[in-house]
């Protein structure tokens, strides 16, 4: 038997959990009309095959209508959800995974005008930052049918078998009521910290009166605002002290700091360049000081912190949520002895941030997970081994130069640079970035372990490829900066590359004119900012960096909001002149004609790429598809059999900046797809 730690049995009550690692409740916005259909539980499933011993479903699932969805969550309020999760549930249990879901009201965290446009509610008439409804102040009535609603959806996840629900008081209407900061009710709500906590118990009270004393009931709740006004540490003990004593509650799930707000949020789901598990000992002092069996997650993306919060008493079950979204087989992996096969968490926080913007959770560089009914977490074997010969070793080529050998193909790869990494290396000279690398770093060891060929500093031409004879071609060389932007003055700018990579140095009153909207432009800023210039970013649209989503942006703003930064929206750069010594910007809007003219000793482009394609069109005449893709073929899963020129040597495609420019996800999922089926 294991003496690991994270692999030991954990008794929960009645329920044996098979080992110590969990995924925490989260909302990958998968469902479809509000229901966990085929795609959601594919994406559970996968994990629970793979060895976790808790799934938890469901970042806030619904209780009542006036609690609309804001992020395509789950709707507990209804009948219907019943089966859908019970189809889940089965799935997880046939390889030995629990399964819970966390239910939740949302309060102001949500607006008005989504569902059934019932005003939002709240202990308070405050209004959310990040969700902008001004919300209702409870009645009476609104609270018994809360309560009613939080009762009626936990008996239909009984209902469904699963083991257990979590309720949400973090952001949420439940704290909403706890916080000072939100509660503004008067009477036997309000005011006091019992008064408080009363709508907590009501509902904890309704749900048992359903589900009896055996179901799990646990809280994923905050024991530290850390915000002026709100809760505090203190309250925050007390708080787990009455949550355990009042014996209707099985576990606690710790969570510190406040959501309603981009920094907030960021603090308390830290994005790379910021610490690993940064509440850990806080979470461990809850356990400590109440002996209550507890749950954390927060930035837990390695197993050795893992090992390291189980070994020394600081969780009972740890959550490693975005890393299974980077690898679903970490547990797999580790009673295997492969954990130096785990694909890294860097941290990009592309999943969450893609949520926020209304969108799917997908990790950044594993392009299967959210699409396990179509993309493979583990490549078959191909039926014939074939010679692949592959143009660019940034995560294009590298993900395709990986899943080639995967498949049993010999594979060679050009790079023209010194190493690999392509445009993640460039991004990674931010130190805040540098856990970006691991993208590289991981396909790197994996095409090592297959017997990849790698020709660094080799600038690959038609004829080197050719020499090869090989089967396929992938040209995944990327692009460059565009900077040819301009009516006039195109030779006077630098791009945002030029100064992320060292190659020009910061001038003192910049303007960095960014339409891209993506990192480069604010890696570029920050850079000059820290050398002590002045920097104007600009953009011609009505908000900055809309390419940089909530999370990701936060960190920015941190460091450039200390330093002599400005940002200028709605204004478009449309030509540059020299002016003695320094650059005259011609400034206009979309908005109408303006003809304004301001100086700068530098102007900076962020402009996007430009594929590097020569060698594609080198390539194209001798390829027996001309570089055509059957697109029904791709999306399907099928091998490419496009075959437009018999006489042709090889099939040619061209994948991620090569073809045009997009980001680092893109670029994986172009590899994968195509590669899978050669």
């Amino acid at each position: 038997m294991s003496t690991d730690p994270l692999l030991q049995p954990y008794r929960l009550k009645h329920l044996t959990l098979k080992n110590r690692i969990m995924t925490t409740s989260h909302e990958p916005a998968y469902p479809e009309d509000g229901m966990p259909k085929a795609r959601y539980r594919a994406y559970h499933a996968e994990r629970a095959k793979a060895g976790v011993a808790l799934t938890m479903t469901a970042g806030s699932a619904a209780v009542s209508r006036d609690s609309p969805p804001v992020f395509n969550n789950i709707l507990a309020y209804k009948d219907e959800v019943v089966p859908w999760m019970a189809e889940l549930t089965d799935a997880c249990h046939e390889h030995g995974c629990a399964v819970m879901i966390q239910l939740t009201h949302l309060g102001r965290r949500t607006h008005w005008n989504k569902g059934d446009w019932l005003p939002a509610v709240s202990a308070g008439h405050e209004r959310e930052p990040a969700h902008r409804a001004f919300p209702k102040m409870v009645e009476t009535w609104d609270i018994a049918r809360i309560v009613r609603d939080y009762a009626d959806a936990a008996e239909r996840m009984q209902a469904a078998g699963l083991d257990g629900i979590e309720l949400q008081a973090y952001g949420h209407l439940m704290d909403q009521f706890w916080s000072e900061r939100t509660n503004a009710l008067d009477g036997g709500y309000g005011g006091t910290l019992d008064n408080r906590l009363r709508f907590t118990f009501e509902v904890l009270d309704a749900i048992r009166e359903r589900v009896g004393a055996d179901f799990l009931v646990g809280l994923r709740y905050t024991a530290d605002e850390m915000a002026e006004g709100g809760i505090s540490v203190a309250e925050g003990l007390e708080i787990s002290r009455k949550l355990t004593d009042c014996g209707q509650v099985d576990f606690l799930n710790v969570i510190r700091g406040h959501i309603e707000t981009d920094p907030g949020l960021t603090d308390v789901i830290p994005v790379q360049g910021m610490k690993n598990a940064p509440h850990l000992d806080f979470a461990g002092t809850i356990r400590r000081e109440t002996g209550m069996p507890t749950f954390h997650a927060a930035k837990i993306p390695d197993v050795a912190t893992a090992r390291h919060a189980v070994a020394e008493g600081l969780l009972d079950m740890v959550g490693m949520t975005r890393a299974h979204m980077a690898d679903p087989h970490i547990v797999r992996k580790i009673t295997e002895g492969r954990e130096h096969d785990i694909r890294p968490c860097v941290g990009a926080t592309y999943c969450l941030d893609r949520i926020y913007q209304a969108g799917d959770a997908l990790c950044i560089h594993n392009a299967a997970t959210g699409r396990e009914l179509s993309m493979p977490h583990v490549v078959p074997a191909a039926d014939t081994r074939r010679r692949i010969a592959i143009a660019g070793a940034g995560p294009a080529g590298l993900e395709a130069a990986r899943v080639a050998a995967e498949r049993g193909h010999e594979v060679v790869v050009f790079e023209a640079a010194a190493d690999p990494g392509g445009q993640i290396r460039l991004t990674a000279q931010n130190p805040r970035r540098r856990e970006m690398m691991s993208i590289i770093d991981w396909r790197m060891s994996q095409c090592a372990a297959r017997d990849v060929e790698f020709r660094f500093n080799t600038w690959a031409e038609a004829e080197d490829i050719a020499a090869l004879a090989p089967d396929a071609v992938i040209v995944a060389t990327g692009g460059l900066p565009h900077t040819e932007v301009l009516r006039e003055g195109n030779d006077l700018v630098v791009s945002a590359w030029d100064i992320i990579a060292g190659d020009v140095a910061p001038g003192q009153n910049v303007l960095v004119y960014d339409d891209a909207g993506d990192h480069a432009g604010l890696q570029a800023a920050e850079v000059i900012a820290n050398a002590g210039g002045h920097v104007e970013v600009m953009t011609p649209d009505r908000s900055f960096a809309p390419d940089v989503p909530a999370m990701n942006l936060t960190p920015y703003m941190r460091s450039l909001q200390k330093r002599d930064t400005t940002f200028t929206v709605t204004y478009r750069l449309t030509a540059v002149r020299r002016d003695g010594n320094r650059l005259k910007a011609i400034i206009d809007s979309d908005y109408g004609p303006l003809g304004q003219e301001r100086t700068f000793d530098q102007i900076v482009v962020n402009h996007g790429t430009l594929p590097m394609d020569e060698l594609y069109f080198d390539l194209k005449p001798d390829a027996t598809n001309l570089g055509e893709v059957d697109h029904d073929a791709l999306l399907a899963g099928r091998p490419q059999a496009v075959v437009t020129n018999p006489d042709g040597a090889y099939q040619l495609f061209r994948i991620g900046d090569a073809v045009s420019a997009r980001n680092t996800h893109a670029a994986i999922y172009d590899a994968l797809r195509l590669v899978k089926d050669l």
